[in-house]
């Protein structure tokens, strides 16, 4: 299938797109903007890209969307968290932090949880918006929250992994990384993984906050880490995108791009799907890492892919959203 074939549309936002697009009911949910200009937030249709609903926000919006129960929260670097109507567009409510919030909120059940640049992490009502709880940490806060069972966790620019009551924001543990955390933590097995500007992969036991393996990249880490089959799928900004054994953090294989690697993995199929900052969309065999296709985008892609009914939706720095057959 040549390049060409392979995309199915292209949405020009006329700005970068460094969010992660959300894909529900038929509808794409992405952010878009840069430090150079105000951002947005859109809804396209997940058949034909064609723009449903925009909402002008004071700030570019980083965050990657989160959907639940009929309305759309993301974040904006003009410090506030916004809930829309899914739908429509329609406000409900809007949040206000102390600094920019480029956290992907996390919902759980009624609450919304999501971090912000004034160092906090915040648990608040997913229908009314008001504050349940702050944590505060002693750095930004990028990393968008894991929840599990009962415990909250998150990273934070001071170089610590925090595990945190949901109920309270009462602290549990803090791992100390040794260097800022942009990565955002995965749960699985009763593990805790997350990368860090230190280089390495954690591996970090979710109960106590003991380090149980790290695997050192060749630069920071601040790719998300996706679970799957045993294997945790993640990339570095050392160009690669690495397959490790879940329980003992061995190399199962790497797969070398030409650039950082800040996307996130999606794992569908038995095929991940990443960005590089080497302008491509890649689609990379689960179990050998062996490329099945290469989509160029001519432009960074930062954008985590969201796979949804056999076609990849994913942002590129060129200011367009693609779907593409998976």
């Amino acid at each position: 299938m040549r390049m060409d074939d392979r995309k199915q549309w292209a949405f020009n936002t006329g700005d970068a797109v460094k969010s992660s697009p959300a894909v529900t009911g038929g509808t794409v949910y992405v952010g878009s903007g840069s430090l150079e200009s105000d951002g947005r937030l859109h809804a396209l249709s997940a058949e034909s890209g064609q723009e449903r609903w925009a909402f002008d926000a004071g700030g570019a919006v980083e965050s990657s969307p989160a959907v639940a129960n009929g309305t759309v929260y993301a974040g904006s670097n003009d410090g506030c968290l916004y809930a829309r109507t899914a739908e429509t567009g329609r406000e409900q409510w809007v949040f206000e932090t102390g600094a920019d919030v480029e956290s992907s909120p996390t919902i759980v059940g009624e609450t919304v949880y999501v971090g912000s640049y004034d160092g906090s992490v915040y648990a608040l009502s997913a229908e009314s918006g008001q504050q349940q709880w702050a944590f505060s940490t002693g750095g930004a806060v990028n990393s968008s929250p894991a929840v599990a069972g009962e415990t909250v966790y998150a990273g934070s620019n001071d170089g610590h992994v925090y595990a945190l009551g949901a109920e309270t924001g009462r602290k549990q543990w803090a791992f100390n990384a040794g260097s800022g955390i942009f990565s955002s933590p995965a749960v699985a097995g009763g593990t805790v993984y997350v990368g860090s500007n230190d280089g390495h992969i954690h591996a970090i036991d979710a109960r106590t906050g003991r380090e149980q393996w790290a695997f050192s990249t060749g630069n920071g880490v601040f790719s998300s880490p996706a679970v799957a089959n045993g294997t945790v799928y993640v990339g570095s900004y050392d160009e690669h995108v690495y397959a490790l054994s879940a329980e003992a953090g061995q190399e199962q294989w790497a797969f070398d791009t030409d650039d950082a690697v800040e996307s996130s993995p999606e794992v569908d199929g038995g095929i991940v799907y990443v960005g590089s900052y080497d302008g491509h969309v890649y689609a990379l065999d689960a179990k050998t890492g062996r490329e099945q296709w290469a989509f160029d985008t001519g432009a960074y892609v930062r954008s985590s892919p969201a796979v949804a009914n056999g076609t990849v939706y994913v942002g590129s720095y060129d200011g367009c959203v693609y779907a593409l057959n998976a």
